[in-house]
């Protein structure tokens, strides 16, 4: 619904082998972290493996399957989330290409067979990388 405001410019970090990305909901009212049902993460064409991905909410880091029974944490309109994996970044390249797919589940949207409303949103900016 939104999605060229997932990826928050200027936020690309790096540490250690590791990436992480500032990110926006693509939805215009607050979702619990159950919601969120997948995430990718590449850094010039490089994609984090899935299971390196991780999740900052609300200053509480997640593995993404930790997130699927988690309705206490809610992810709102005006506050970013950090997504991080595991993605090399040349640093002698001046500028990244920075890819995120967000996956997310619309609960009090319902569509056919009673199935609730999931969305499926990508951003892509270029950046520089700051070493964290």
């Amino acid at each position: 619904m939104i999605p060229d405001r997932i990826i928050e410019q200027g936020t690309l970090r790096t540490q250690g082998g590791r990436a992480a990305v500032e990110v926006r909901i693509p939805w215009y009212r607050a979702l619990p972290a159950s919601c969120i049902s997948e995430v990718s993460l590449a850094v010039d064409g490089i994609p984090a493996p899935a299971d390196s991905i991780r999740w900052e909410l609300n200053g509480r880091t997640f593995r993404l399957e930790d997130l699927a029974g988690d309705t206490e944490d809610w992810w709102f309109p005006l506050d970013s989330a950090v997504v991080s994996g595991d993605v090399p970044v040349d640093e002698g390249k001046a500028e990244h290409t920075v890819d995120v797919e967000l996956k997310l589940y619309i609960p009090y949207i319902i569509i056919d067979n009673d199935q609730v409303l999931r969305i499926e949103e990508h951003d892509s900016k270029t950046m520089k990388a700051v070493a964290a």
